[in-house]
């Protein structure tokens, strides 16, 4: 057999255009050759296509086609004597133009719910996303991600707990349950009283406020009341607002789920390798963060298929993803399934889209 090809990148070209290249013939064809990858992984030859088409038709005239579909870009021979597989261009195409979704079924529907609500009763949201990450996993038989926004996060209460002269615990409790830890470093002199009053000065303020919107209000609310507070527990709350204000590293985490489906129904050594990078590229978590985070302003799902995204283009790997928001209708935080490029798009983004909205519904408490 000769060496596999890599199918070609993914070409200019939209899929309205290359719809008015295709007749009726030419479409099923295409669709018959998509639909047999996303089943099975493998290439479909003339004669094989032949016999599944609803109309009659000769291998030769199929190969026609073949031909004409291999100029579009929108398939590619894998190797010489073999069948035909889509392109990254074909699967866009096929997605956008060619793919009626399907709906979940009230299983399906019962189980996603099932998991949400049960999570959600029991832990925190965090606990919540990462028991739902792993339903949808074994739902679509790939990795499960999530990427949430700390800095969307609600506060409830603050502690310093002291450790040593100059170090304190700094206790963080959200209102969905969650609590940090931070270690902070504390000016020299300070007395356990300035602790316990910076402690309350910050209690009053920060109930139901983000750290963004808790920040600036302490801010002003210091300049306010410099004069009743002692100057060690302004330096405590000066040292507390540096310290939990975070950067860019600290305002996302990144949840991945379900790793393990990826290596099943493998076909080839040229499927594994594709895995291992794809292993490779999910361990690479800011940018696996940063794809996610090109979701966090759009409505609805989003599809990203193979080298459309530089980090899944060795690995040829498909994405599929959508916001959740909170009771306010903000975004604070997107989902999805990251797997093969042969990912049953149909089944996959209803899926996407039905856990985005109860989670959504979840935090908003609706």
């Amino acid at each position: 057999m000769a060496k596999s090809e890599k199918p070609p990148p993914l070409a200019g070209g939209s899929p309205a255009a290359g719809l008015a290249q295709l007749n009726d013939r030419s479409r099923e064809i295409f669709r018959q050759i998509v639909e047999s990858y996303l089943a099975t992984g493998e290439p479909v030859g003339s004669r094989n296509l032949a016999r599944l088409l609803p109309m009659a038709l000769s291998p030769a005239s199929v190969r026609n086609v073949m031909s004409d579909l291999e100029q579009l870009g929108f398939i590619y021979a894998p190797h010489t004597s073999a069948g035909r597989l889509p392109t990254e261009l074909g699967l866009r195409f096929f997605v956008d133009a060619l793919m009626e979704v399907g709906d979940l079924t009230e299983q399906e529907r019962g189980s996603i719910e099932a998991q949400l609500a049960a999570a959600g009763r029991a832990q925190s949201v965090e606990s919540a996303l990462s028991e739902t990450l792993t339903r949808l996993s074994g739902l679509t038989r790939a990795a499960a991600v999530v990427l949430t926004a700390k800095a969307n996060i609600r506060l409830k209460h603050i502690e310093f707990v002291r450790l040593e002269p100059e170090r304190a615990l700094a206790v963080l409790v959200a209102e969905d349950g969650q609590v940090e830890n931070r270690i902070l470093t504390l000016p020299s002199g300070v007395p356990t009283s300035a602790l316990t009053e910076a402690s309350n000065f910050l209690n009053a303020r920060i109930r139901g406020k983000t750290f963004a919107e808790a920040r600036a209000d302490l801010e002003a609310a210091m300049v306010q009341s410099q004069a009743r507070l002692d100057e060690l527990t302004q330096k405590v709350i000066a040292a507390g607002l540096a310290n939990w204000s975070g950067g860019a590293a600290d305002d996302r985490q990144l949840i991945v789920r379900g790793h393990a489906n990826l290596l099943e129904d493998l076909h080839a050594l040229d499927d594994l390798e594709r895995v291992r990078l794809l292993f490779d590229d999910l361990e690479t978590k800011r940018g696996v963060a940063d794809l996610l985070g090109r979701a966090e302003n759009a409505e609805g799902v989003r599809i990203f298929i193979g080298s459309e995204n530089k980090l899944f283009s060795l690995s040829g790997s498909s994405t599929i993803i959508a916001p959740y928001s909170d009771g306010a209708g903000r975004i604070v935080g997107v989902l999805g399934v990251i797997g093969p490029t042969r990912l049953n798009y149909a089944r996959v983004i209803p899926m996407v889209d039905y856990t985005a909205r109860l989670m959504s519904r979840l935090i908003g408490g609706g």
